[in-house]
């Protein structure tokens, strides 16, 4: 999992052009808007095949890196 997280921390300062550590708060800081984050989901789908519905793309699971990477160990 820890390429993974390395991918993800990538795709977010690539997307925002900040450093990210797994513990930033990305939604409720605002730091991901909502195409942002579908974007995120989208190249996170295209590297692992992980189905992510919309649906399931919140603060819940999506609010720091550390989340995403439990979400997307609860989905495999």
């Amino acid at each position: 999992m820890e390429s993974l997280k390395e991918f993800i921390i990538e795709e977010i300062e690539s997307l925002t052009f900040t450093k990210v550590t797994e513990k930033d708060p990305l939604l409720s800081s605002k730091l991901l808007d909502s195409i942002t984050v579908v974007d995120l989901a989208v190249a996170i789908e295209d590297q692992t095949g992980v189905e992510i519905p919309f649906t399931e793309i919140s603060i819940e699971n999506f609010d720091n890196i550390d989340l995403i990477i439990e979400f997307l160990k609860n989905k495999q």
